[in-house]
């Protein structure tokens, strides 16, 4: 079973963070369709794939000590997945209105962000596996 460094993903969050609140202090339509692009690529080839996945692979990871902790791309994968809806939920409200709406959307990606970043909590993943445990089959 492949697995990535968890520090990957913190790595992703903390330039989503910024990314995100550059959005809500510009109103950056631009900067939120790079982010959504972002998430995109996360959701469908994996974060470790993601442009915030190659910078850390090619720059950070290398200056880093060795890998102590590894976890599952599936769960960082969902979670972008998640970050995207939002991404476009706020390109719409930011594009054809209302702004509030964009708003809103973009401070929910933020919020998830930051957690991730901060303090190694992130949403999606947890939503991932109480998804996970809610649809097991029984036996």
């Amino acid at each position: 079973m492949e697995t990535i460094d968890v520090r990957g993903p913190r790595f992703g969050a903390a330039v989503t963070t910024a990314v995100l609140a550059a959005v809500l202090v510009t109103s950056g339509w631009a900067l939120l369709a790079w982010q959504a692009l972002c998430f995109a690529v996360g959701a469908a080839a994996g974060v470790q794939r993601s442009p915030y996945g190659w910078v850390f692979r090619a720059f950070v990871r290398p200056r880093l000590g060795p890998v102590t902790e590894t976890e599952s791309p599936a769960p960082p994968r969902f979670a972008q997945g998640v970050g995207l809806v939002f991404a476009l939920v706020g390109l719409a409200g930011y594009l054809w209105g209302p702004e509030w709406l964009g708003v809103a959307a973009t401070g929910c990606a933020l919020s998830a962000a930051f957690l991730n970043a901060v303090f190694s909590y992130c949403l999606g993943c947890e939503t991932y596996l109480l998804l996970r445990r809610a649809t097991a089959v029984r036996g």
